[in-house]
């Protein structure tokens, strides 16, 4: 069985394919200026992108977890996740409230995919 990384860099791999099951990396906001909602719906095109250069998409969803800084977001955020998700075909999702790497990101999302 073969390790597929892309998008690799010094620290990480943005997305690694194993088994017929795609991995992506924390995705967080390049626009940190956005609401919570808008940096939301960035983090989440980021991820159709990312799914798409390995051939899978948002439909084959497995899991994903969400970090917030502060969980008085939850509400924004899921304005833009509800939007996003395809209905009926939601992941196993965890929301979780955690400091984040850079104080202006509102939002980290981490997923895995089948391909």
């Amino acid at each position: 069985m073969t390790i597929q990384r892309h998008n690799v860099d010094k620290r990480l791999s943005e997305i690694v394919v194993h088994n017929g099951t795609v991995y992506l990396a924390g995705e967080v906001p390049d626009d940190t200026s956005k609401d919570i909602t808008g940096q939301t719906a960035e983090v989440l095109a980021k991820i159709d992108k990312l799914l798409a250069q390995v051939g899978s998409d948002k439909s084959k969803l497995l899991s994903a977890q969400i970090f917030l800084p502060d969980m008085a977001d939850f509400a924004g955020m899921n304005v833009a996740w509800e939007k996003w998700v395809l209905p009926g075909q939601a992941p196993a999702r965890a929301t979780i409230e955690a400091t984040l790497a850079n104080p202006a990101y509102k939002v980290e999302i981490m997923c895995v995919a089948a391909l």
